[in-house]
């Protein structure tokens, strides 16, 4: 049975910090290795990307294997064909699938229906590719991980369902400041939860921020939700991180998946002072992903 990485939930708890440490191994040793020499992945993208695009590609390339990119133009991912054709057919090419797709739903059908490995490159549910690269960064400051608090502030979205999940594999505390009516999914909190994840929600930025180690927030109105910009510029009115509100923290680091909204979700201090690290987050898009692919393949 091949293995999937559809959430972080999907490495058991005892092999989660080896693959952190096995991507720190990775980038402080430019490693470099023909574990997938002969293997094609198809990397088929729904939403367009920057950095999950251009990782995944060099990442493939640095581990040997080829790349195959699939536009929202070239797939037919549940249009003209069902789903569950389609996942027979890239079975029979591939030897593994990214996709960057909109429901979940379409993941769980790839892997019902294929026989090959599916990597989860970005849903509405979760990013789980972002977080993990989110942990190698904190890590690098913060060995013993489950010391952190950390804090998100803003929308339950896609990232915040992931830092819940790696909240259960990694221990550390979670605290979400999420305006009322953008709460993230109660069942994922929920079974998180149950898997010993200590995550607290409040309404109150300044409370989940109030001693955390890390700092996170993403864009009020992500892809496919620009219609309700204006919507959610109103309800998430006092959620910008400022510098008021990273003085609260405990020498806090500032967090971001971008791309970002300057002025809106974060203030220009913020994002580009001393305590942003997102630059060293999109870096380790590549290393995290790697250890991810070996784990998957090895």
């Amino acid at each position: 049975m091949p293995k999937h990485f559809l959430t972080i939930l999907d490495i058991p708890r005892d092999e989660v910090r080896q693959v952190l440490l096995r991507a720190k191994e990775m980038k402080d040793n430019k490693v470099r290795t023909d574990l997938l020499a002969g293997k094609t992945l198809l990397l088929i993208f729904e939403k367009a990307s920057t950095r999950t695009r251009v990782s995944f590609e060099v990442g493939v390339r640095q581990l040997g294997g080829d790349p195959v990119f699939v536009s929202s133009r070239d797939s037919q991912l549940g249009r003209n064909e069902p789903l569950r054709d389609t996942a027979r057919v890239l079975s029979r090419y591939a030897d593994g699938l990214i996709v960057r797709t909109f429901g979940q739903q379409k993941l769980d059908t790839l892997v019902e229906f294929g026989d090959i490995p599916v990597v989860n490159a970005l849903t509405d549910e979760y990013h789980p590719c972002q977080v993990m690269a989110d942990m190698l960064t904190m890590f690098e400051r913060t060995p013993d991980l489950s010391k952190c608090k950390v804090a998100w502030v803003g929308d339950g979205n896609n990232m915040a369902h992931s830092f819940i999940n790696a909240s259960a594999a990694f221990g550390f505390e979670l605290a979400l400041a999420c305006p009322e009516g953008y709460d993230p999914d109660p069942e994922i909190l929920d079974k998180a939860v149950n898997l010993g994840a200590k995550v607290t929600l409040t309404r109150d930025p300044a409370v989940a921020v109030s001693g955390a180690h890390y700092v996170n927030t993403d864009v009020w109105a992500s892809m496919g939700q620009e219609a309700e910009q204006k919507k959610r510029e109103a309800a998430f009115a006092g959620f910008m991180v400022d510098e008021a509100l990273m003085a609260k923290g405990a020498d806090a680091k500032f967090m971001h998946c971008l791309p970002v909204h300057r002025g809106e979700e974060v203030s220009e201090a913020v994002f580009e002072g001393p305590a942003s690290i997102v630059w060293d987050q999109a870096e380790n898009r590549l290393h995290a992903q790697k250890a991810i692919l070996e784990w998957i393949y090895k």
